[in-house]
């Protein structure tokens, strides 16, 4: 049996202000089985950004052991985190990181681009993640021809691009309006066998993960499973 995506071993990160210490994590344990959605919550100030900055290998942890699809990153050096995210992680944020005179195909293509896959290739497979998505018909589209919901799918769709085991959204509702909020969170939601863990400080938003994990002054307070929200497909608009 495949073990976890994401498992987190007594974590602590500690930053140096000075002749100051801030213990941002205090010894997380945490396990993110392979297809969970799981939602990290937490008030300003209690270690939620510290922990995706390193589940998401943006950080390295100053004590503990994290395993990220079996393989040991807690160590490794800038050069190999930045390997790593390319090929293991899928980031999605509330700003949706487009480039503004690139078309909604090419930007999906750039993380491929990055990783060396041939032009034929890899426009194959940024129209097939758009399709994916529901965007096969905007590949040429330019961000500013596309709604603040459709930039956010083109957002996911380079996120999956390059199948990626593990997908991270910061914020991803933030800058969308509550209907259009709900349509991505229902996207995400929809694409099966996909491991996410989502950062908000919203209720609303965390309702649709199967499990909420809530930190307070850097160590987990809580971890629940609960029902997940489902968007009502018989429901009509007013």
């Amino acid at each position: 049996m495949a073990g976890p995506v994401v498992a987190l071993e007594g974590i602590t990160r500690v930053f140096s202000l000075g002749d100051v210490e801030v213990h941002a994590l205090r010894g997380v344990t945490l396990q993110v089985a392979r297809g969970e959605f799981v939602a990290i919550m937490g008030s300003s100030g209690s270690g939620k950004s510290t922990l995706m900055n390193v589940v998401g290998c943006l950080d390295r942890p100053t004590a503990g052991r994290y395993l990220l699809d079996g393989v040991d990153v807690s160590r490794q050096s800038r050069a190999e985190l930045a390997r790593t995210r390319n090929k293991t992680i899928g980031f999605v944020f509330q700003s949706f990181n487009l480039l503004s005179r690139t078309s909604a195909l090419e930007n999906v293509e750039l993380p491929l681009l990055y990783a060396g896959v041939g032009t034929r290739q890899r426009r194959a497979r940024a129209a097939e993640a758009l399709t994916r998505v529901g965007l096969g018909d905007r590949l040429e589209h330019l961000p500013n021809q596309l709604s603040g919901g459709q930039q956010q799918r083109v957002a996911i769709a380079r996120a999956l691009v390059t199948n990626p085991s593990l997908l991270l959204a910061d914020e991803p509702t933030g800058a969308l309006d509550t209907r259009t909020s709900e349509e991505v969170m229902s996207l995400l939601t929809g694409l099966r066998d996909l491991t996410v863990v989502l950062v908000t400080h919203e209720h609303d938003v965390a309702a649709w993960a199967q499990r909420v994990v809530t930190l307070r002054d850097g160590q987990i307070l809580s971890d629940t499973q609960q029902t997940p929200f489902r968007l009502d497909p018989n429901r009509h608009e007013a």
